[in-house]
């Protein structure tokens, strides 16, 4: 079979449906056509990403690569080198896939309640259908770039994408926060551009082919040769510029103001996702720096960066009244945890990183969800405002808690494992006081959800509101991302393991054997043994 022409398939199936949408007049076509074109594109993109991340993830282990002394793992490349699918964007490309569908899946009862009380008209549903098909393919984009530039057009494409949704709404805070959100990101980016310029420039002058220095797979083995100095600066650049884009401190003034007026569905898909491919590219280049200087600076980089976005924005998650101001606080704190761990390295850091891209993901799209029905029902987001939902909305108040909780760090849910995984693994490195300190901020993240919790799923309902619930075609992509965030806490899927393990070893650059030999990794990894001498023809064959 051909992996290549479907990973094409993959990205191009969205962008067809959004050209496809593009060209229909929204006045003389039903909002049943757009959402019917938007229903196949997402299940397309669901149906696709897994079946080729499967088959990365189950091809083989880790391997050296002849020659090189680089770590691989089977990929899938296509359009000459220029997109490059492997296991590291594996992971990104399977969550684009799954919380892409749910979320979209969610957005046709919630666009359908805009238009019922007037929010939507004609023209704004088929604005919010295309740019969802658009945003769903720049980020696919991101996930399996292999040209150094074409990540950073697509990291900026998600920009020009997700600002139409941010600003659905014709409302003062809507345009207003889509503004904020293209200006700061767009000016953040640009550092991303510098350090992408500066990795391909340096890579021209040492490499044999200087052609190739575009591409990251074959700037990678040359990653020795590379300028020290030149390459602390790209780095930092990439963490500020790219950092922007995922929300780390104090890169972060935007995200607040977007995630919190955007329409639910595109909230969840923000924090969920796009936030991970950022943070994806900041990895890219973690590796580049490690290869060439060392891991010493690149961590300390991510220490910095990761803690101060944890203790902020858990300081900024107690006091906001606003509910999805509150959640998208939380996205900074959980960005910063996802740098933090890098921070740590090792095995066990770096594979908790991974893991808590997917497990927060999972979790914040779920409550960007619930906001949603909250919003649907009460019409407010202050929490001020909003109490008894057990009362009003059963089966939302349930839904509501498990999110919360999960959104803790509690057992049984996904976030526990990636949680307690890196804080193994910062003090297997010794970090005590950053461990002491990220430990305190959960504690207030804690305190935070609980007082959600408290205030708005129990209480007294507001006087003269009826009991009743949003439709289940509206929480059926709840359910499954709540069956999802159980799943991976109590035991975590094989694929989904092997893929981890071949993730990590691929940042790390280093094989299969050193991850077994790392204390308490052996429990995580211990399945893939079988695969890890996987021949290097399995590059080829897929």
């Amino acid at each position: 079979m051909d992996y290549s022409s479907l990973l094409l398939t993959l990205i191009a199936a969205p962008l067809a449906a959004a050209l496809l949408m593009a060209v229909l007049p929204a006045k003389s076509v039903s909002a049943r056509v757009f959402e019917a074109v938007h229903a196949l594109s997402i299940l397309s993109v669901l149906a696709l990403s897994l079946y080729v991340v499967c088959q990365v993830f189950l091809a083989g282990g880790v391997y050296f690569e002849g020659g090189t002394g680089l770590v691989g793992t089977a990929s899938v490349d296509a359009l000459g080198g220029w997109l490059h699918l492997d296991a590291l964007g594996g992971v990104f490309v399977a969550l684009i896939g799954v919380i892409g569908c749910l979320t979209g899946m969610y957005s046709i009862p919630y666009v359908r309640h805009d238009i019922q009380i007037g929010h939507m008209t004609p023209g704004r549903v088929k604005q919010y259908y295309v740019f969802f098909s658009l945003f769903i393919f720049t980020m696919l984009l991101v996930a399996a770039s292999n040209n150094i530039i074409l990540m950073w057009v697509a990291i900026e494409a998600t920009t020009l994408a997700t600002v139409f949704l941010v600003g659905a709404y014709d409302a003062k805070l809507s345009i207003e926060a889509a503004w904020k959100y293209v200006i700061v990101c767009t000016a953040g980016v640009a550092f991303g551009l510098y350090s992408t310029v500066l990795i391909y420039a340096n890579a021209a002058d040492v490499m044999a082919d200087p052609h190739q220095a575009i591409f990251w797979t074959s700037v990678l083995p040359y990653t020795g040769s590379l300028d020290g100095m030149l390459v602390r600066v790209a780095f930092v650049f990439a963490a500020i510029g790219f950092g922007t884009k995922a929300g780390l401190f104090p890169m972060h003034t935007w995200l607040p103001d977007a995630h919190s007026e955007a329409p639910s569905p595109v909230s969840g898909l923000l924090s969920g996702v796009l936030l991970k491919c950022a943070m994806l590219i900041v990895i890219r280049f973690y590796i580049l720096a490690i290869g060439a200087i060392g891991p010493e600076f690149p961590q300390l980089v991510m220490l910095i960066l990761g803690i101060a976005s944890v203790f902020m924005a858990g300081l900024a998650v107690f006091s906001q009244d606003d509910l999805k101001r509150k959640l998208a606080y939380h996205s900074c704190e959980n960005v910063g945890i996802v740098a933090l761990f890098l921070g740590f390295g090792g095995p066990l850091g770096i594979a908790a990183a991974l893991l808590h891209c997917i497990t927060h993901g999972f979790t914040k799209a779920l409550l960007f969800c619930i906001s949603g029905n909250v919003l649907m029902k009460y019409g407010t987001r202050d929490l001020n405002k909003i109490s008894g939902i057990l009362r009003t909305m059963p089966a939302t108040a349930v839904l509501m808690s498990i999110g919360f909780f999960a959104l803790a760090g509690f057992p049984p849910f996904a976030m526990f494992v990636s949680e307690i995984t890196g804080i193994i693994a910062g003090v297997q490195g010794g970090h005590w006081v950053i461990v002491v300190i990220f430990v305190i901020a959960l504690t207030i993240v804690v305190s935070a959800c609980a007082h959600v919790i408290t205030q708005a799923v129990f209480g007294k309902a507001p006087e003269g509101m009826e009991k009743g619930d949003v439709s289940p075609f509206a929480l059926a992509p709840q359910v499954v991302l709540v069956a999802l965030i159980l799943w991976f806490g109590v035991a975590m899927p094989a694929p989904v393991l092997s893929g981890i393990e071949q993730a990590t070893a691929i940042v790390m650059q280093t094989n299969e054997a050193v991850l077994h030999n790392a204390p308490l990794v052996g429990s995580l990894f211990d399945h893939a043994d079988a695969g890890a001498q996987a021949p290097a023809s399995l590059n080829r064959s897929l």
